[in-house]
């Protein structure tokens, strides 16, 4: 096994960039985990998140492990891939973001979309956080050795989307997984009670990213027509900063708990 820095260790999904990019940066700044940067394609972009963490880490005057780890979450063998890395290369698992997830191949309207573009969303973005969860959750159990984990020491994230409830006909299995993961997140909360291990869903409103580009003018006109109390696009480190507060323990008494990150978009007026 390879040498850690004796702290906790943390697993997140697609973070390579965007929101998981955001979100290895918020850890790496909170301190006391060692990082395991999930990646599927873009092993530049991998390392590069891994060398801005540890930089991240140093001016906040931590210090840390961020390695990086290839990876489909849509197939078995690379989840339980994951897993195994988590156990050679740390020896633990503290904390599981799932985070990886794709945005429809081609925006379809419903009347028209196609079942591959539906099994294929689903076997990343929903099949594949809920199967990669069962292997974390055995692991963590394994770890705890009978006894029940502290509040705050061990937690399960998953980070979903306002599309969870808010319709948008022309990528309807974009919100079916999304409001899949919601449940998820409940299921897990359930099951995983008894052993400490609380389970959280994160829920980003719309975030400047890579999969948001392409729809930035449309959106840019939403917030000037005042589609979000809050009136900006919401950014990886804002998404980051919630995860960050779950892994520093800030919700002992809480687990099921959805955060909105999202300017306020559900915020009913009149």
């Amino acid at each position: 096994m390879a040498e850690a820095f004796g702290q906790r260790a943390a697993l997140i999904t697609g973070a390579s960039r965007g929101i998981g990019r955001g979100i290895a940066l918020a850890l790496a700044h909170l301190g006391g985990y060692d990082l395991a940067i999930n990646y599927h394609s873009n092993e530049t972009a991998a390392q590069e998140t891994a060398a801005a963490c540890r930089e991240e880490a140093r001016r906040a005057g931590h210090r840390l492990r961020a390695e990086i780890v290839r990876g489909d979450v849509a197939a078995a063998v690379d989840r339980r891939a994951l897993i195994d890395f988590m156990r050679t290369v740390y020896g633990r698992l503290d904390l599981l973001v799932n985070n990886a997830g794709v945005a429809p191949s081609v925006r379809a309207d419903i009347l028209e979309a196609s079942e591959e573009s539906f099994d294929r969303l689903m076997a990343i973005d929903l099949k594949g956080p809920y199967f990669l969860t069962q292997l974390a959750a055995r692991y963590m159990i394994e770890q705890l050795g009978g006894r029940v984990a502290a509040p705050g020491e061990m937690a399960i994230v998953t980070i979903t989307s306002v599309s969870a409830y808010a319709a948008s006909t022309n990528r309807g299995d974009y919100c079916i997984a999304k409001a899949g993961l919601a449940m998820h997140t409940k299921l897990w909360a359930a099951r995983l009670a008894e052993y400490g291990i609380g389970v959280f869903e994160v829920r980003p409103g719309i975030i400047e990213t890579d999969m948001t580009a392409p729809v930035k003018a449309r959106y840019d006109a939403l917030f000037a027509q005042g589609l979000t109390p809050i009136a900006r696009w919401g950014t990886p480190a804002d998404v980051g900063k919630a995860v960050a507060a779950i892994a520093a323990g800030h919700f002992p008494y809480s687990t099921g708990l959805v955060l909105d990150v999202d300017g306020g978009f559900g915020v009913r007026q009149l």
